[in-house]
């Protein structure tokens, strides 16, 4: 018997402890030579290239070797053999845009959570880690010329979407929901709907950002919910690599002067409330449109 066989036979437990000593065993030798090369202070081109990197041993690999272990066709156990409609592919970007001011009202309400005052050390070092990760973001982001924006875009969009799908939803969620291969057929069972909204949880727990747990969490249980209702893991991928290219996009236009960062931000929060409400009710109809109306075909 082959060892997949041999996997596939046991149960989710087994195969989580399995899926987490393959990124360790994969992660852990990476950052030690990483650190070994780069030093402690390495510069952001260095930092990007880290990223990249990062994306592969922690989410793509890991997740293949995973399903190789578990099934005798990884890609179907991830869901990565079925493609998905043009119709869908037009929509599903269309639905992201759409959603941004939705996002921004979430976003806005998340950052209104005042915690007990015996965690104000708690809170004060939440509001400290955001304000790092934004300014490490802008400086991710930072371009000057277009081929900078495009490599940008395959660093913090592409690769992203790829690996983090792979990982989450393909990975993650696959084991919460069904522990082996199988299409969902656009079932949804109770336990499906748990393991979208856990892996959605871990999804944005992973992100260590606490202002913005509620909207990505919200987030990932949409991307979750693509995945089930489609069967085609490339249709949350599309989604979420749109998500992360407006940001880049907007990061880029800031830059340059084009558009102003808080207006970006704030549309569909405060004053433009509205806005966020109109964005939420249509994001939502094409959501519907797009999982009922639009089914993924078998091309990938």
């Amino acid at each position: 018997m082959k060892l997949s066989g041999k996997l596939a036979s046991k149960n989710t437990f087994v195969k989580l402890l399995t899926w987490f000593g393959l990124i360790l065993l994969f992660t852990i030798p990476t950052l030690f030579i990483w650190n070994k090369v780069a030093g402690p202070y390495p510069s952001v081109a260095a930092m990007k290239t880290l990223q990249a990197i990062q994306t592969f041993v922690l989410f793509i690999i890991p997740s293949l070797v995973a399903a190789w272990l578990w099934s005798d066709n990884p890609l179907s156990w991830l869901h990565m053999d079925k493609g998905m409609s043009w119709q869908t592919a037009l929509l599903v970007p269309l639905m992201m845009v759409v959603f941004v001011p939705a996002i921004n009202m979430l976003s806005a309400m998340n950052q209104q959570v005042v915690l007990p005052d015996w965690l104000e050390e708690l809170e004060q070092m939440l509001k400290r880690q955001e304000e790092a990760t934004d300014e490490l973001t802008k400086m991710f982001a930072r371009a000057d010329t277009i081929p900078q924006l495009l490599l940008n875009l395959f660093i913090m969009a592409v690769l992203p979407a790829i690996g983090e799908e792979m990982c989450f939803r393909g990975t993650c969620q696959g084991l919460f929901d069904q522990g082996t291969a199988g299409p969902y057929n656009n079932r949804l069972r109770g336990r499906t709907h748990a393991a979208i909204w856990v892996t959605a949880f871990i999804f944005s727990a992973f992100h260590f950002q606490f202002y913005g747990f509620i909207p990505r969490m919200l987030l990932g249980a949409m991307l979750g919910y693509l995945l089930c209702m489609t069967g085609s893991l490339y249709v949350p991928m599309l989604a979420h690599f749109t998500n992360n290219t407006i940001a880049v996009g907007c990061y880029y236009l800031e830059e340059k002067g084009v558009i102003n960062d808080d207006s970006i931000d704030t549309f569909g929060s405060g004053d433009t409330w509205w806005a966020g409400l109109l964005s939420l009710f249509l994001g939502c109809c094409l959501l519907w449109y797009v999982v009922r109306r639009q089914p993924s075909t078998p091309r990938p």
